[in-house]
């Protein structure tokens, strides 16, 4: 099947095929069903969504070189490009004067040593791709199905409706708040001394005036494109021919400013800044003028674009993360993805290390000769991946707070070296 989607580059297909239960249909589980699926595994994904359309995390994500170098390398570079802003370049402002830091292209270099791209792209687009490509490549999936609790020896998972489904492993792949990562926590403590951030974000994505009645997702809102492309103090938002992500360093404040692409052209920011009161989860509605009072510091820019805010809902949620859980396995289960290393909200790497779990428990487990080799495989996935995501997660908290240190600090250095350092802190 070289000519299916997701089935290109197909690897070595293991010698004893088992029975995969994921619990959890976001990006880690579906890229996980591909994964699997491509080495001859059975998989079967319970996802409590009715709909893959609901929501699904932060609204916009930015891949970095090492998430669109698997799914190229999976086949999906068309797929990709088609939901996607390749991205070309980065300008870094000051937030409270505009002042512009440094620009930077993206380094040839780099790209070459990841093949991949930067590319912007809608969660629910990616998503979607994801579900699409699991269900070509022979995954079973069932929508609806909300898992109640997981028997960790037996290797079953039991649905709200009384259902018991068994496998020879079960994945846990539903996030910070699921079953899963529930039944882990007797086994782990919190890092002590792990690095934090003391912020809140608003996240909001602006569409194109034509997509209103499209659906949109929890904590977005509808910003006319047309509004911004007349407004003569907004045009550089669009300016470059070049797909650019635009940065605001600030004080105890930050803003990430980026293009996004497929059939909801829209323009996706996320405001950092000091705790607040209105912080919830993403699919809870925070005040507008909450995200007013985040940015009544900025540039006149960057307040105006708050001021186009004026129907919509606002997403407000703290900026905290949680370091990698120690243990991710517990019998014939093991957990992945944001259930054991929730990196902090609007993260580079937040989605690439999802993808990057399943690739890797795949490559594993396309070696299996044995179900005696289950458990080693499963230990061997959680020791490849818990130092990485580690490492990751430290890097990310460091990017929050280096963007909102005081302005003083980028006087300390030249703008192309501060850009070109943070272009290779995102890269990997």
């Amino acid at each position: 099947m070289p000519g299916i989607p997701g089935y290109h580059n197909r690897p070595k297909q293991a010698a004893l095929p088992i029975d995969f239960v994921i619990v959890g249909g976001g990006i880690t589980g579906f890229s996980t069903a591909i994964a699997l699926r491509r080495v001859g595994h059975r998989v079967l994904v319970l996802e409590k969504d009715e709909d893959v359309n609901q929501a699904c995390g932060s609204g916009a994500c930015r891949m970095p070189p090492n998430l669109s170098k698997i799914l190229y390398h999976w086949g999906l570079t068309d797929e990709v490009r088609a939901i996607g802003e390749v991205s070309g370049a980065i300008n870094i402002y000051l937030q409270e004067t505009g002042e512009l830091l440094g620009n930077h292209v993206w380094d040839e270099e780099v790209l070459r040593e990841t093949r991949g791209e930067f590319v912007f792209a809608h969660i629910n687009d990616l998503r979607r791709l994801f579900y699409e490509t699991a269900l070509v490549v022979g995954a079973e999936i069932r929508l609806g199905s909300t898992v109640e609790t997981v028997d960790t020896a037996a290797g079953t998972a039991t649905l709200s409706d009384g259902t018991i489904l068994q496998g020879d492993v079960i994945l846990g792949c539903d996030g910070l708040h699921g079953v899963t990562r529930q039944i882990l926590m007797e086994a782990n403590e919190e890092e002590e001394g792990a690095p934090t951030i003391d912020l809140s974000m608003y996240r909001y994505v602006s569409l194109c005036i034509y997509l209103r009645e499209f659906m949109l997702y929890p904590g977005s809102v509808t910003v006319p494109k047309s509004l911004i492309l007349n407004d003569p103090m907004l045009e550089h938002v669009y300016e470059s021919d070049t797909p650019t992500l635009l940065t605001w360093f600030g004080n105890q404040h930050a803003v990430l400013g980026f293009p996004l692409g497929g059939k909801s052209p829209s323009f996706g920011m996320y405001v950092y800044g000091p705790r607040d009161p209105a912080e919830g989860t993403w699919n809870d509605r925070a005040p507008v003028a909450g995200l007013s009072t985040m940015l009544q510091y900025s540039e006149p820019k960057l307040r105006r674009l708050g001021e186009l805010v004026s129907e919509a809902t606002c997403a407000c949620v703290s900026v905290d993360g949680r370091p990698p859980l120690e243990e991710w396995v517990d019998n014939r289960m093991a957990v992945m993805g944001a259930a054991v290393h929730s990196m902090p909200p609007g993260s580079i790497q937040d989605c690439a290390l999802t993808v990057e779990d399943g690739a890797v428990l795949a490559k594993l487990f396309s070696h299996l000769h044995s179900k005696d080799q289950i458990q080693s495989f499963l230990y061997a996935f959680q020791d490849l991946r818990q130092p990485r995501c580690a490492s990751v997660y430290a890097k990310e908290v460091g990017i929050v707070q280096y963007m909102v240190v005081p302005p003083g600090t980028f006087n300390r250095c030249a703008t192309t070296p501060c850009a070109r350092s943070v272009t290779r802190a995102w890269a990997f």
